[in-house]
């Protein structure tokens, strides 16, 4: 990351889309009678009650009926449709979820009997991450969706699980469920119990996560920023001085920090100040490689608004990115990737607004900056799914599995980069105080597939993947 200007995201070049992504109030959640003597329940509403939509949106909720706790890792969950087209590809998202988007899989597949209202189904999964339910309880909103490849509008009148007087959610037995492989809610379409071995997957879908690739994951099970397994695995937490930042700001390794947290290791990065250059200190953690290009990046985040202690205000940046050196003033072969939140505004904002940013190349003095950008301003704390995907047109950028921004095959990368996080103020403007006061911002894991373009679906499918076998690091990305 280097220093930043106002006019860095106001170039000539630059191309903004402005997206509002935001999440829907939870419903009362009534119950049936339908549940009596099963050991879970699925409730189910649409979040697209048209007969025809852009997307269908399947929002479920599972709860524990039984009298034992359940393992939301044992539970399937299959909503069954009419493909739009032989051979039709569909892909699988996750908006949000109160169990996290990241524990939560979808994967399709083809009925072995078609009827007149299903042949395809979506099979819906869940991580260890999940956790369980105790007796009684649900696990809460989770609002999925899915669409055609080619984002063509689809036809739910006539889908077998499709309700569109289902505004609130209730008890719906056209999903069903299972519990350690055995149907346990539900009624399938005629002839296609999801106990049946030849129901096969889904050879197309992109959810599968056999897409594979030259892959980095990193799960940041480590002790603390001294442990020589971050440098043995590729890894350099920042110490040398120079930007972005605050002039006189330090880099503080010490400040990288690693604990678990609902069972997975999570780093920490803390930024603090009191006020001076002197005493404020950044952090950032970075690949020592620079052999990272096409592909798909993914990490799960924790942005913070308000800091952990002292006063609020300070104009910081919290971020995940890549980047590779400037090595003259406008180099063609610059290529930089941004993920900013900035919870208290700066670079001429007031308030909390995340960037995604692709850039071309740049001169620091005078500034000049050849870039496209999207924002989007309101708050983002809490945890959330990065994706960015970058193939030989174009770099899209996701979160929590929505689109957030597609930029142009302008500003593809000529070579390899490194893979960063960092935590850094601005300027001392937003907050004049010299009470000292501290940031945080968390990564549970970051991901990258050589050359394979990932949907956010199969990124948390792969990571499910690696938790499950109780991989914590695997880097098989080349060198060159």
């Amino acid at each position: 990351m280097k220093s930043h200007a106002k006019s860095r995201l106001r170039a000539a070049a630059a191309a903004a889309v402005t997206v509002a992504l935001g999440c829907t109030a939870l419903a009362a959640v009534p119950t049936t009678a339908s549940a009596a003597g099963e050991p879970i329940a699925v409730q189910y509403r649409t979040g697209a009650s048209g007969a025809s939509a852009d997307q269908s949106e399947p929002w479920l909720k599972v709860r524990n009926t039984g009298s034992k706790s359940v393992q939301l890792s044992d539970v399937k969950i299959r909503y069954y449709f009419k493909g739009d087209a032989v051979g039709e590809v569909y892909r699988f998202a996750c908006s949000w979820a109160v169990k996290g988007c990241g524990n939560i899989t979808g994967t399709f597949g083809t009925l072995a009997k078609p009827t007149a209202t299903a042949d395809r189904y979506l099979e819906i999964g869940f991580t260890s991450g999940a956790g369980s339910l105790a007796p009684g309880a649900d696990s809460g909103d989770m609002q999925l969706r899915f669409y055609r490849s080619n984002w063509q509008p689809l036809v739910q009148s006539d889908d077998y699980s499709f309700g569109a007087g289902a505004t609130s959610y209730a008890d719906w037995t056209k999903v069903t469920a299972q519990l350690g492989g055995t149907k346990v809610w539900g009624t399938a379409p005629e002839g296609n119990d999801p106990t049946d071995p030849t129901d096969p997957t889904d050879p197309t879908d992109p959810g599968d996560p056999g897409e594979n690739g030259p892959t980095l994951f990193d799960d940041f099970n480590y002790s603390s920023h001294s442990d020589p397994q971050i440098a043995a695995h590729g890894w350099s937490v920042r110490s040398n001085a120079g930007g972005p930042g605050v002039p006189g700001a330090t880099w503080a390794p010490d400040k990288v920090t690693f604990a678990s947290q609902s069972g997975n290791s999570i780093m920490n990065l803390e930024t603090s100040t009191a006020g001076t250059g002197e005493s404020t200190k950044q952090t950032e953690i970075l690949t020592q490689s620079m052999k990272f290009r096409n592909g798909t990046y993914a990490a799960r985040v924790k942005f913070n608004d308000a800091p952990k202690s002292g006063p609020d205000g300070d104009h910081l940046v919290q971020t995940f990115f890549t980047i590779n050196d400037l090595k003259a003033p406008m180099a063609d072969d610059y290529a930089e990737y941004d993920f900013e939140y900035l919870p208290n505004g700066g670079w001429g904002e007031s308030g909390n607004i995340l960037y995604t940013t692709s850039w071309e190349t740049y001169r620091p003095d005078p500034w000049e900056a050849v870039n496209q950008h999207t924002e989007s301003r309101q708050s983002y704390a809490g945890w959330h799914d990065l994706v960015v995907t970058i193939d030989n047109s174009a770099i899209t950028y996701y979160i929590d599995g929505q689109l957030f921004g597609t930029h142009g095959a302008a500003y593809l990368p000529e070579r390899g980069m490194s893979i960063n996080f960092n935590q850094w103020l601005i300027d001392l403007a937003g907050q004049t105080s010299t009470t000292p006061r501290a940031y945080d911002q968390q990564v549970d894991y970051v991901l990258h597939v050589k050359d394979k373009v990932l949907t956010p679906s199969q990124v948390n499918a792969k990571v499910a993947a690696y938790r499950a076998a109780g991989t914590t690091f695997q880097d098989t990305v080349p060198a060159g």
